[in-house]
């Protein structure tokens, strides 16, 4: 018999043919809404990490919610977060895990890392290495996806999401969600150290305002009334607290009224070796040991000598010198005694003559020898002379051209000023006029400037001596 040819397939009715396409339609529209709850997910996920880093003011909170957040954008069991301190040790308050029940084993044996090791590994992908080398041996079945959390080009930790036993599929989506958790929380990270240096900072600054306050308080507010005398002092401090010092000191403050007016006056001009907090501390040391020697009523050069071996022990110990010139000043006979521990020499100008010359009389810094000795010059004021104490500040300062201000400026700038005629505060403001512009406008000087100016009065006479 025949082959018999086997009857091909009843063709689909229209009926059929409907069902299928109305089936493959649906299941891809169950597709497409499955796709887009999923996306709407995520974008809650991460737009409430985002709330959650604008709103959060503590570190801590945040950084809990990363792990969990991370998790659940890929749909893994869980996440482990690790935080670096800036100096590469383990932050180990800040380590965090989802979930928290059956992690607690596995944070504390990351906390057991070695600071030491971590440290002495070769850049952070050596770090990174090492804490992925040890995060597989405590999870030797689990698969394992890290990124490294960076800020500013640095690393600031690693965040880690863990799958199933059964496996997990990484696509490149979900790399890319866990790496901009891991941004997020670089950027959280980050803001806290800068906030916790801020507030550092702020703490400084209170401070360095508390202490200019004081010293600003400790420097004459201003000048005392000596008969037959003008006076005029400033101080341009570089930073809030300087090391410069200048004072007026009575040498028998019991007196009161006229009787101080024509009484000796200690004229005192010091600078200590050094700027900002520590030289203001030790030129504020400085002062009350001097203000006490006055009292003595001994001479300038034994004056300095005290002083310095009552600042020696104190100054050897922060390992700075200090400058300072003494001078007394008698209004009855206009006699000027002084002596100089190495400090610039003040300037007088002789109205007579119309020259200037400098003031100098031999002896070493404060604090550098147990014994040093300090010569004892004297000087007669005639009416119309003008003296002049400065610091290194003024000569020193730096010009636009990188120059410096130098003594013989301010020689020249002082004759200028004192054969116009003005006075004492005039002088003084025209010699700081002179110095801002060698110094170029908006410049701050390098280091603390002070001037102070006596000026003899004209009409004064001498007085006459009793027969």
């Amino acid at each position: 018999m025949p082959d018999q040819v086997p009857e091909p397939p009843p063709l689909a009715g229209p009926a059929s043919i409907s069902g299928q396409a109305l089936s493959a339609v649906a299941s891809l529209r169950q597709l497409v809404d499955s796709l887009s709850r999923e996306q709407r997910r995520n974008q809650d996920l991460l737009a409430s990490l985002g709330f959650a880093l604008r709103s959060f003011t503590n570190l801590g909170r945040f950084l809990e919610l990363v792990p969990l957040v991370a998790a659940r954008l890929v749909g893994a069991e869980g996440a482990v977060l690790v935080a670096f301190h800036p100096d590469g040790r383990l932050w180990r308050e800040q380590l965090h895990a989802c979930p928290v029940e059956g992690s607690e084993a596995l944070l504390r044996q990351i906390a057991g890392l070695s600071d030491r090791e971590l440290q002495e590994l070769s850049g952070e992908e050596g770090v990174a290495g090492r804490l992925d080398q040890q995060i597989r041996r405590l999870l030797p079945d689990r698969p394992l996806f890290g990124t490294s959390v960076v800020a500013r080009s640095r690393q600031r930790g690693r965040l880690y999401v863990l799958g199933a036993a059964s496996g997990l599929s990484w696509s490149e989506v979900h790399r890319r969600h866990v790496q901009l958790v891991a941004d997020l929380t670089g950027v959280a990270i980050e803001n806290e150290l800068l906030q916790q240096e801020a507030r550092r900072h702020e703490r400084i600054d209170r401070q360095m305002s508390i202490g200019a306050e004081i010293q600003a308080q400790l420097l004459p507010d201003h000048c005392p009334v000596i008969e037959g005398v003008e006076l005029a002092a400033r101080c341009r401090p570089a930073f809030q607290v300087g090391g410069d010092y200048y004072d007026f000191i009575p040498t028998k403050p019991q007196l009161i009224g006229r009787r101080r007016e024509q009484g000796r006056w200690a004229l005192v001009m010091g600078d200590v070796m050094g700027k900002g907090v520590p030289a203001g501390l030790l030129m504020t040391l400085l002062r009350g040991m001097l203000r006490a020697e006055v009292l003595s009523g001994l001479p300038p050069d034994r004056i300095l000598h005290d002083l310095n071996q009552l600042a020696q022990e104190d100054l050897s110990h922060s390992h700075r010198f200090v400058t300072l010139f003494y001078s007394d000043f008698d209004p009855r006979t206009r006699l000027l005694r002084y002596a100089n521990a190495a400090h610039n020499p003040p300037l007088i100008w002789r109205r007579l003559r119309n020259t200037v010359d400098r003031l100098d009389a031999p002896g070493l810094l404060i604090g550098l020898q147990p014994e040093a000795q300090y010569g004892c010059e004297q000087v007669v004021l005639d009416p119309g002379d003008v003296l002049l104490y400065y610091t290194d500040g003024v000569t020193e300062a730096p010009g636009l051209n990188g120059e410096r201000f130098d003594e013989e400026r301010l020689i020249r700038a002082l004759h200028t000023a004192c054969r116009s005629g003005i006075g004492a505060q005039g002088i003084l403001d025209q010699l700081f006029a002179r110095l801002d512009r060698f110094v170029g406008p908006d410049r701050t000087l390098e280091d603390d400037a002070s001037l102070v100016v006596l000026k003899v009065r004209e009409e004064v006479m001498l007085p006459s001596l009793p027969s």
